[in-house]
């Protein structure tokens, strides 16, 4: 897909989408890199063996080519940023969740409402280079999951995907899967990367970020997720955010009160500028 794309002259285009309840983007590439981001609502893209949730301050990294989709559990008010290639040279290689500060989701704002940042332009490409810049800064966070290829190996973890709250050890599992503990620990280094229960861990701090996105309290996510203790997931969640869960929710608000006050003072600039 190429319609989006930088034509000549711009270096990055944009594109604001706001998307109903349960919208689905079907399996795409573009010529392009990407960054995509929502102001509001959670995003759930996936990319081949791999799924990854975005809530409002995350973006996620996808690299020119790479075939994903996209599913909207609830509404979303979607930014996108369409790179040329040779602007991320030094970026991130593969798709990457990354922190989005409040200067960066500034500067994507900012340049959305300007629509195409051309390479004319001086104020046009300041803001381009200091976009460049934060998304090189940006921290990577570890909010996706990679399924297994082995098929017994998918069986265990679909069943775990369907109840992230699942208590049974890895040997009950891999029993009712007809499948021994050690191939399936082979088939999750070998197609993942890590471990089952790292794996297994990735999973319910995935659907932990979810929950939170949507409402749930601290105590209710934990026991969502497999947790009897709630000390024990805030423990979890901030050895990997680092930040507690309240924090983390309230930091989000903060960020939503800020957003609608943006878009609040671009309207009343393109009403008094048509006043003008």
């Amino acid at each position: 897909m190429t319609e989006y794309d930088p034509k000549r002259g711009v270096s990055v285009a944009t594109l604001a989408y706001e998307y109903p309840s349960r919208s689905r983007v079907p399996e795409h590439a573009h010529g392009s890199d990407q960054l995509i981001y929502a102001i509001s609502g959670l995003m759930e893209v996936s990319s081949g063996q791999s799924m990854w949730l975005i809530p409002p301050h995350f973006a996620l990294w996808i690299p020119a080519r790479t075939q994903h989709r996209i599913h909207m559990p609830g509404p979303v008010a979607m930014r996108t940023l369409y790179l040329r290639r040779d602007l991320a040279a030094r970026l991130e290689p593969r798709c990457a969740v990354l922190h989005v500060t409040p200067l960066l989701r500034e500067l994507i704002v900012e340049a959305v409402s300007v629509g195409q940042l051309r390479m004319r332009n001086h104020y046009e490409c300041a803001l381009r280079d200091l976009l460049i810049r934060q998304i090189q800064k940006a921290s990577p966070i570890p909010t996706f999951v990679t399924l297994p290829r082995e098929e017994r190996a998918l069986a265990v973890a679909q069943a775990i995907l369907r109840n992230p709250a699942e208590s049974k050890s890895m040997a009950v599992l891999c029993s009712e899967a007809g499948v021994g503990v050690r191939t399936i620990e082979r088939a999750f280094h070998k197609d993942v990367g890590i471990s089952f229960e790292l794996w297994r861990r990735q999973v319910r701090l995935t659907k932990a970020v979810e929950l939170l996105v949507s409402g749930c309290s601290i105590k209710e996510v934990a026991y969502r997720v497999g947790y009897c203790q709630s000390s024990a997931f805030v423990e979890m969640f901030r050895r990997t955010f680092g930040t507690t869960p309240k924090a983390w929710v309230l930091a989000l608000e903060t960020l939503g009160q800020q957003s609608t006050a943006s878009q609040e003072k671009l309207s009343l600039a393109a009403r008094r500028s048509e006043e003008v």
